[in-house]
C-alpha cells in the first residue's frame, strides 16, 4: 500500500493557506456569534432588537465597505427583508 509522507514544506503551505483565510474579515455566522456573545456577556437578553442595535453600532463605527455590506445584509436578514 502506498503511503504518503508529509513534508515540512507541504505542512507549511497548508498552514499558510489556513492563516491567510483567517486574516479576512469574519463570516456572517462569526459576526452574529460575536454579537450574541457580547450581548450575553453584558447580561442582556438576546433578541432581534438587541442584535440589530449592536449591528447598527458596528455599522456606524465601520470604515470597510465589505463589512458594511455584511452588516446591511445581516440587518435585512433579521428584519426579514432579503
Amino acid at each position: 500500500m502506498l503511503q504518503q509522507r508529509r513534508t515540512p514544506e507541504a505542512e507549511h503551505t497548508v498552514s499558510d493557506y489556513m492563516q491567510s483565510s483567517n486574516d479576512a474579515f469574519p463570516s456572517s455566522q462569526e459576526t452574529l456569534g460575536h454579537i450574541v456573545t457580547d450581548i450575553i456577556r453584558a447580561g442582556e437578553t438576546v433578541s432581534r432588537k438587541a442584535i440589530c442595535a449592536k449591528l447598527l453600532a458596528r455599522l456606524s463605527d465601520n470604515q470597510d465597505p465589505e463589512l458594511e455590506k455584511q452588516y446591511h445584509e445581516l440587518i435585512a436578514l433579521l428584519l426579514g427583508r432579503e
